[in-house]
């Protein structure tokens, strides 16, 4: 079957780009969650976004926002969507085919997306000066984008070089934040926002891992390949 990623060094740098985005972005807000104390941070509750949030504590989308290390998470999401874009144009080759134009275009949009979130804080300051758009569709571009970009990695698993097992993963990550996807919709803009933090996590977490587990695989294949090159069959010499 013919593969529709490229090969060497580049490949496997951009496959460990793609690894290393989430991971960047899952630490940024450990710690920033961490720091986050007065009153503690509920990640089932709390807006992902809120941690985003600099300066005195405020009060944004009906929750108290106090996040000491404000900066720390938005570095992280503009680190995350800068790695994603790389990593993405490192390992697929768009000349073989609309695929992997497809997978690249999904992947810079998630990229744009997730730092426009780092970008453009969600505070009362730019819902107040109109700047709240760009975060708004910073956020949901790459919910969007990232969702679909796990279902079509999944979809390609075989022209990747995914097993079967983590193809079938990152179709049913992508389509369970899609699922996700109008339920944290629904309880936005109802105004119910029960447990806002879950449904939020429930859309952008599938596409986390499935950045992980692909960036992950894909190196790790490509290592072996390097450092275990086939060996040509000796020719069979009659006597």
């Amino acid at each position: 079957m013919n593969p529709i990623v490229r090969s060497g060094v580049a490949a496997r740098a951009g496959a460990l780009l793609i690894l290393l985005g989430p991971l960047v972005s899952w630490l940024a807000e450990f710690i920033t969650a961490a720091a986050w104390q007065n009153p503690p941070y509920s990640p089932l509750y709390n807006w992902v976004s809120h941690l985003g949030l600099t300066g005195p504590p405020q009060t944004a989308f009906g929750q108290v926002a106090n996040s000491p290390l404000g900066a720390v998470m938005d570095t992280g999401w503009v680190i995350y969507g800068i790695l994603l874009t790389v990593g993405a144009f490192l390992v697929f080759d768009p000349r073989k085919g609309i695929r992997p134009v497809i997978i690249v275009i999904l992947a810079v949009l998630s990229g744009v997306g997730v730092s426009l979130v780092g970008i453009v804080q969600g505070s009362t300051t730019n819902v107040d000066n109109g700047l709240i758009a760009f975060h708004t569709v910073g956020a949901q571009t790459v919910m969007l984008a990232g969702n679909l970009m796990a279902i079509a990695v999944g979809a390609g698993g075989p022209r990747i070089g995914l097993s079967s097992g983590r193809s079938i993963a990152s179709t049913a990550l992508g389509t369970a934040g899609l699922i996700a996807f109008p339920l944290f919709m629904a309880d936005v803009l109802t105004g119910w926002m029960w447990n806002i933090g879950m449904f939020e996590r429930a859309v952008i977490y599938p596409i986390m891992i499935g950045h992980a587990l692909f960036g992950s695989s894909l190196a790790t294949t490509r290592r072996r390949r390097v450092t275990c090159p086939r060996t040509p069959l000796e020719p069979h010499v009659a006597n």
